[in-house]
């Protein structure tokens, strides 16, 4: 059959869930949690690394971050790092172990994080009704030119739409548990 495969189709909505879940992974919530670094770069070696080259992130407490960086060189440019990544996050040095204390959020910090775990979601629904939308017309296209017949592609855009559903609601809890994260005290 011509350009529509749903394997395709649920790989593509199964990778906007993926993306949302990253992005979710680094909103920072009151809790401590590896992923928070995932995005910090670190000036080392004549470049810019992402901090897992040359670090490893665990938890020892709920809210505090253990970097143990691997070559003590470069812990004064992972400390940096940390610093500026914009997490407004305060990067204590002991030797090669870096203590990321995690600070409470306020209650406008806790809404304004909602507000953008609720924008990282509207994207991912977009980006799963897109996939639809191109399913849809490959589809439709399918029919026309004779590769199916009139119920095939009734049949599968009914699985299609299906699918969309599954995937809407799959974010809808996601965010509703990034929310309830979120607001937690």
């Amino acid at each position: 059959m011509s350009g529509f495969d749903m394997k395709d189709l649920k790989r593509r909505m199964d990778g906007a869930l993926d993306a949302l879940s990253r992005e979710f992974g680094g909103l920072r919530t009151g809790r401590a949690s590896p992923s928070l670094l995932e995005d910090v770069v670190v000036n080392a070696y004549g470049g810019t690394v992402p901090l897992k080259q040359v670090a490893g992130v665990s938890v020892p407490e709920p809210r505090m971050l253990s970097v143990q960086v691997w070559d003590q060189s470069v812990t004064k440019a992972v400390e940096k790092g940390i610093l500026e990544s914009g997490l407004g996050l305060n990067p204590q040095s002991e030797g090669t172990v870096i203590r990321v204390p995690i600070p409470e959020l306020n209650e406008e910090r806790r809404a304004e994080l909602s507000k953008v775990a609720g924008k990282y979601a509207e994207q991912a629904r977009i980006a799963v009704r897109n996939v639809r939308r191109d399913g849809l017309e490959a589809l439709k296209k399918a029919e026309k030119d004779g590769d199916i017949g009139q119920d095939e592609m009734h049949r599968q855009s009914d699985q299609v739409q299906k699918m969309t559903d599954e995937h809407v609601s799959k974010i809808d809890e996601a965010l509703a548990q990034k929310e309830e994260e979120i607001m937690q005290v």
